[in-house]
């Protein structure tokens, strides 16, 4: 396993492919640093005792020990564990952990690309467990680049006035393939290892080209990242974990990039689009049962501290407020909890998330995500947004006032309310803060998404036989011992 300054040692030694505000740079510019932060967490934590057993795993292809972020989950034991870790680590990193993109892509890939060979006599999987086993070995850090451009949303991909506004295959020959196109919003791409690509939907007949699958290094050639970093703002005294985590956001463009052979998992397959399309949606749904309970611990804290500072944490709106934050953390994670539970282990061995319980637990928290900023604001109050800069803290002349009038709760010092309503600037009102609660909605699938995965999985015939039984029209019953669905994904 990787250390975190092994980890930095190596986005170093990448080619420069990445631009951002209009020059190009290196991964480790310290724009890109915030986001580098919270992906040292997933190596960190890795190494510490405490957290061992959470964040490590016995690989099924080598016996050895390895980071449960390169892991492929063969039971339930394993899902529970994933999800837990995504908790944790989101905690710590103050939201979104990043690293779970990869984690998604490869096990979706661990079983469609063995449903593709059994279908079509293809190698696919064998050329996935390859890379797999360098994955695990080397511990890499991969973003997963879903996303297309999509053009005229009305439009199917091989119906787009440009054929280039969802990645496709343009050539093939003996030794790989060639892709143009491009993959936007795709999280942790300027300082990921590898990019593993995926379709980003269904493909129709006539979209073949379109249903592709790789995985290449970052700095691969022919590959531009142009980036989009986000941050906390950085402290000027008093130094607070939450303000060295950040994100960045990319667009990648493959300009007639070549793919090695050895390292496509999908070309042309078209029927199996979908499945590895929402193979890697409801595993990330099942990770979103840890990470958004996450975010809303952070913001169920936020509201609680807001609430003491202002000397008011014992009125019943209040705790009805945060009460609320609390219901849908742990409801979500309930939904994770079952997903795992009534899993299915799939023909390659991958034991994946029922996706039922994971669409209906992350569905939860994206309906809610701005009810809980709502909640918040209204515990906070106003000097979330007109609370004066750090500096004028710091400065002798106005500090002392700053320090005298600002206070609230005379149980709690001029210093730790500062720093406490700090915290609640960066957490509701800040561009972060807007980035989470847009992530919050949108990130893995937005609600729509998961009810068109619901009702596209849920056997609605059985509770309609059900109605007609109880109804009188039906004479017999037929009742299914296993709720949700008993599917990984259809085709």
């Amino acid at each position: 396993m990787r250390t975190s300054e092994e980890y930095t040692s190596d986005l170093e030694k990448m080619e420069e492919n990445v631009w951002v505000g209009g020059e190009k740079t290196s991964r480790t510019n310290e724009l890109f640093q915030p986001g580098i932060n919270v992906i040292n967490l997933t190596f960190e934590m890795a190494q510490e005792p405490e957290y061992e057993d959470i964040f490590t795993a016995k690989s099924h292809l080598r016996e050895e020990k390895i980071n449960r972020f390169t892991h492929i989950p063969q039971t339930q034991e394993d899902l529970m564990k994933k999800q837990k870790m995504i908790r944790l680590g989101a905690q710590r990193a103050g939201g979104c952990i990043q690293r779970c993109m990869g984690l998604d892509a490869i096990i979706a890939l661990s079983f469609v690309t063995k449903d593709i060979d059994d279908e079509y006599d293809t190698e696919y999987y064998d050329r996935f467990t390859d890379y797999l086993e360098e994955y695990q070995k080397k511990d890499l850090a991969a973003a997963c680049a879903q996303t297309d451009v999509k053009g005229d949303r009305s439009k199917r991909p091989h119906e787009q006035e440009d054929p280039d506004l969802y990645l496709r295959v343009v050539e093939e020959n003996g030794d790989g393939i060639v892709v143009k196109g491009a993959k936007h919003e795709i999280t942790m791409a300027a300082y990921a290892d590898e990019i593993i690509v995926i379709p980003t939907r269904a493909m129709a007949e006539g979209d073949e080209d379109y249903a592709v699958s790789f995985a290449v290094p970052g700095d691969h050639e022919n590959v531009r990242h142009i980036a989009r970093p986000a941050r906390y703002r950085k402290r000027k005294g008093e130094k607070a974990p939450i303000a060295e985590k950040g994100v960045a956001e990319s667009v990648i463009i493959f300009d007639r990039t070549f793919i090695p052979r050895e390292r496509v998992f999908m070309c042309k397959e078209r029927e199996f689009a979908r499945m590895l399309a929402l193979g890697f949606a409801n595993s990330h749904r099942h990770s979103y049962t840890g990470c958004k309970p996450a975010v809303s611990d952070i913001l169920a804290g936020a509201s609680a501290l807001a609430a003491e500072c202002n000397n008011i944490e014992r009125a019943s709106h209040v705790r009805e407020k945060i009460s609320e934050i609390i219901g849908n953390a742990e409801l979500s994670y309930a939904a994770g909890i079952a997903s795992a539970v009534e899993g299915t282990e799939t023909p390659s061995g991958t034991y994946f998330p029922n996706p039922i319980y994971a669409n209906v637990g992350r569905r939860l928290m994206g309906e809610e995500i701005y009810n809980e900023y709502s909640n918040l604001t209204e515990i906070a109050g106003g000097q979330m947004v007109t609370l004066p800069y750090e500096e004028d803290f710091i400065n002798e002349e106005t500090g002392e006032d700053l320090r005298k009038y600002m206070r609230r709760n005379p149980n709690i010092s001029s210093e730790d309310q500062h720093k406490a309503f700090r915290f609640l600037e960066d957490i509701g009102a800040s561009s972060m803060a807007t980035w989470y609660q847009i992530a919050g909605v949108h990130g893995g699938g937005s609600p729509i998404m998961e009810t068109i995965t619901l009702m596209a999985e849920y056997d609605t015939e059985a509770k309609k036989n059900l109605a007609k039984y109880l109804a009188g029209i039906n004479e017999n019953l037929e009742q299914d011992t296993k709720f949700g669905a008993d599917v990984t994904v259809s085709r």
